[in-house]
């Protein structure tokens, strides 16, 4: 049976190396789902319960935090990518020394 869009967009995700990110795009490109990165932050938002996915690896390509600064959501976001070693600077993420290129 074949993986739906939202379970390519997920295996995508799951193979990014702790203390990298991706952009939206760069994991529609993966996924084989050509410049859909809209569709790929609806993906995420539905992820199951439970689930392992690294979502918040998952950024702007120019390495801004899509939630806005201020909200719970940005504030998890960030708390999980500085765990990570990712350095994030008012609300971006240095995208030369942390974007992953599998």
């Amino acid at each position: 049976m074949e993986p739906t869009r939202e379970q390519k967009i997920w295996q995508v995700v799951l193979a990014v190396p702790e203390g990298r990110v991706v952009s939206y795009g760069q994991v529609a490109d993966m996924a084989g789902l050509g410049r859909q990165a809209r569709f790929v932050g609806r993906a995420l938002g539905k992820l199951p319960a439970g689930h392992s996915v690294p979502w918040f690896r998952v950024i702007r390509t120019n390495g801004q935090i899509a939630f806005p600064q201020g909200s719970e959501a940005f504030a998890r976001q960030k708390n999980l990518l500085e765990k990570e070693g990712i350095e994030v600077i008012n609300g971006r993420v240095p995208m030369g020394r942390f974007r992953w290129t599998p």
